[in-house]
């Protein structure tokens, strides 16, 4: 059985830059599970980061909307890109027509058609505009929240119910993996809606009834969509799992400040 700290640090390892170890890892789906299992950790971790970025960078007199484009960049660059990477390989994938074989050709091929760039640009601007929103109102807990809520779609993403469309790849490792952990994660996420509620007076219950609906809308996205993209692709892949990850993310910021 893979322990809590060691699914943690291989997440950290293989889902960001930060140089915690692991390489001598060795992927299986075990691992895979454990580690798509503690990625809303990683999620909180570089939640608390973009909140810090956002909250530093709001001292040093930037305009508001370019202080959303950094803290997006910083997150993609803690990523190494491969959200985005995916993102962009998913929409290029489902924008085209016919069988899985055909969509798994076009999302190996290496380029970026017009459905990627497309659905790169307005998801990064729906992200940086949201995340700007968010520091303008000093609602640095919220935008952490959104961070880390986006990972919760890649956990559902990784369901018992949806198996790899491949067998190597990221997606071999970890699709079909998750069971307990995904409601486990919610219940944990409806927990952490509670401070958005606590307005120093008492409790607001349009906040926290908001905070829970954000909760239910990228849980709701991430089985919709990932279910459409298995269908696609006959299978879940790494980078419907990434996409998934900056949908939601992006579908979290936007609920917040509704």
């Amino acid at each position: 059985m893979i322990s809590p700290v060691r699914a943690v640090r291989t997440a950290l390892g293989w889902m960001t830059v930060v140089p915690v170890g692991g390489g001598e890892e060795t992927p299986d789906r075990e691992l895979g599970g454990a580690v798509l299992a503690a990625l809303p950790v990683v999620g909180a971790l570089l939640g608390a980061a973009a909140a810090g970025i956002a909250y530093g960078l709001g001292h040093t007199g930037l305009p508001i909307a370019l202080i959303g484009v950094l803290v997006v960049a910083a997150l993609a660059l803690l990523t190494r890109g491969m959200h985005l990477d995916g993102l962009a390989d998913t929409a290029d994938g489902l924008g085209c027509y016919g069988p899985p074989d055909r969509v798994a050709e076009v999302m190996r091929s290496g380029t970026v058609g017009p459905f990627g760039v497309a659905t790169l640009v307005l998801t990064l601007g729906v992200q940086a505009t949201g995340i700007a929103g968010l520091a303008a109102g000093s609602r640095w807990y919220e935008l952490a929240f959104a961070v880390a809520l986006g990972r919760l779609g890649a956990v559902i993403g990784a369901r018992r119910a949806l198996g790899p469309a491949h067998r190597d790849g990221f997606g071999a490792l970890v699709a079909g993996t998750q069971q307990t952990s995904i409601p486990v994660w919610l219940a944990v996420f409806a927990v952490a809606t509670l401070p958005m509620g606590w307005d120093g007076d008492g409790v607001d219950v349009t906040a926290l009834v908001q905070g829970w609906l954000v909760l239910a809308a990228v849980a709701g996205f991430g089985l919709l969509f990932t279910r459409h993209c298995a269908r696609r692709m006959g299978g879940v892949t790494g980078d419907v799992l990434g996409a998934t990850i900056e949908l939601c993310v992006a579908i979290a910021v936007v609920g917040l400040l509704l």
